[in-house]
């Protein structure tokens, strides 16, 4: 399930409306690729995703903003800064079936993708796997690599470029 924060603003330098066409109604400005895809798309994902990584149970993906995220890791990590992907594991599968929760900061993943040079949508990709593979067990301060031979190996196979692991050990993109 794709949840969207109400208190997610979209970027104001973003929201400028073109001149109308003739007969067609304003348009926004803001680029394709820096646009939150849809619910429905990111739930595709989501679905896909957790089938590649064999996570069983329902998936809840809060899109917030970085006072939120902010506002998370502090409470349940004790780390006072904003970051791009929370992973939050359920405590037992129980009867409801339940794997965990991801919240996701969209500015960050907005700016990570301006760096990386790919879109919002990838990059929320990005992250949401990632989290999967928190919400699945996996520890990348720990495992010895574990993780990012298991991430390298999905995001070949669901078409996404280099994840988060990857990202830190290689230093920033040129």
């Amino acid at each position: 399930m794709i949840l969207l924060d109400p208190d997610l603003d979209p970027d104001p330098s973003l929201q400028v409306k073109l001149p109308r066409r003739s007969a067609g109604p304003a348009q926004s400005a803001q680029p394709r690729n820096q646009r939150i895809p849809t619910a429905r798309t990111l739930a595709r994902f989501l679905r896909e995703a957790q089938a590649a990584a064999r996570l069983r149970g329902q998936v809840t993906v809060l899109l917030t903003t970085d006072a939120t995220i902010r506002r998370l890791n502090r409470q349940f990590r004790g780390k006072n800064k904003a970051t791009d992907v929370l992973s939050f594991p359920a405590s037992a599968p129980g009867p409801l079936k339940i794997a965990g929760d991801l919240a996701i900061s969209i500015p960050i993943a907005s700016r990570q993708a301006g760096e990386r040079g790919h879109s919002l949508g990838i990059e929320i990709k990005v992250l949401i796997l990632h989290g999967l593979l928190h919400l699945a067990g996996y520890d990348h301060e720990a495992d010895k690599g574990e993780m990012a031979r298991r991430e390298q190996k999905l995001r070949a196979k669901l078409r996404l470029p280099h994840g988060l692991i990857e990202r830190t050990e290689k230093g920033p993109r040129p």
